[in-house]
């Protein structure tokens, strides 16, 4: 896992050992900012379910203004708090559950990347959460990364554009 462009590009990140944790990889990675890499430079990001930090580092590189971290998961935290030292920057980091995060946060969000455990339906729910409480800013994007095709829909959100990358789909929503 590598950071793709920008400030810390070619920056090797910590990774989880093991097969438990499924970080977006390097491929889906660079495909997913190819399409949203005009966004990216003064966004303000949420990265929900950060993992290691992945996607919200490879906004910090591009020139977003702010990420802000979530995770429930300690050993999580503390891939995020390594990696985050590696390239010497601070963030907001909160570890509590996606519901409690999203209901404590002030403001809108340019960016959000959900990346739940493809086995749950949290991601659903966080969008369902997203769109609720008015958390995307005007023009904002929503991106939902999970192992099949998102179906259904979610009151106030549009899913405007959907990508399958082997197992991986990406599935972009934005305000209604």
């Amino acid at each position: 896992m590598r950071i793709i462009s920008g400030t810390f590009r070619g920056l090797k990140l910590c990774e989880f050992e093991g097969k438990d944790v499924r970080p977006t990889s390097d491929r889906v990675k660079e495909s997913l900012f190819n399409i949203i890499y005009s966004r990216v430079a003064g966004a303000r990001v949420l990265d929900l379910f950060c993992g290691s930090g992945n996607l919200g580092i490879e906004c910090l590189s591009r020139g977003a203004a702010e990420v802000h971290f979530n995770d429930i998961s300690p050993s999580s935290l503390k891939i995020l708090g390594k990696n985050l030292a590696k390239i010497k920057r601070t963030a907001v980091i909160t570890a509590c559950d996606f519901s409690d995060c999203l209901k404590g946060l002030k403001g809108k969000f340019d960016l959000i990347f959900i990346d739940p455990p493809y086995r749950s339906e949290a991601g659903t729910e966080a969008l369902g959460l997203i769109s609720e409480l008015g958390l995307l800013a005007d023009g904002g994007i929503a991106v939902y990364e999970r192992d099949r095709a998102f179906s259904g829909a979610v009151k106030g959100l549009e899913k405007f554009d959907e990508r399958k990358y082997g197992k991986t789909y990406i599935t972009f929503f934005r305000g209604a």
